[in-house]
């Protein structure tokens, strides 16, 4: 028994008009899973980080990316200033903001 006449019944099992179909239909869903398990949750996240960015307001605590504490002194376009000491004040870019400690008022 050659290899050739074990291949060719499993390649013409394949190669029939429902073979084909069957894997797009395969493809489509793998990827709509994907979809729904990772990308969707993490654009809702990052929309989350958003709206949290732009409640930011003077005298609010936060943390950022670096691990560092400090309270919102000053908010400009694309920074916010933040007192970490007394007397000491940082920079820090919006996007560098990891969350919200605690809220002024």
């Amino acid at each position: 028994m050659s290899l050739s006449s074990v291949v060719s019944p499993i390649l013409a099992q394949q190669s029939g008009p429902s073979g084909g179909m069957g894997q797009i239909i395969f493809l489509v869903l793998m990827f709509a899973a994907m979809y729904f398990l990772m990308i969707a949750p993490q654009r809702k996240k990052q929309k989350e980080h958003a709206k949290m960015l732009e409640s930011l307001s003077t005298g609010d605590e936060v943390i950022t990316g670096g691990g560092i504490y400090g309270e919102i002194t000053n908010k400009k376009d694309d920074r916010y200033v933040i007192r970490i000491a007394e007397g000491t004040k940082i920079e820090v870019g919006k996007a560098f903001i990891h969350a919200l400690v605690k809220k002024a008022g």
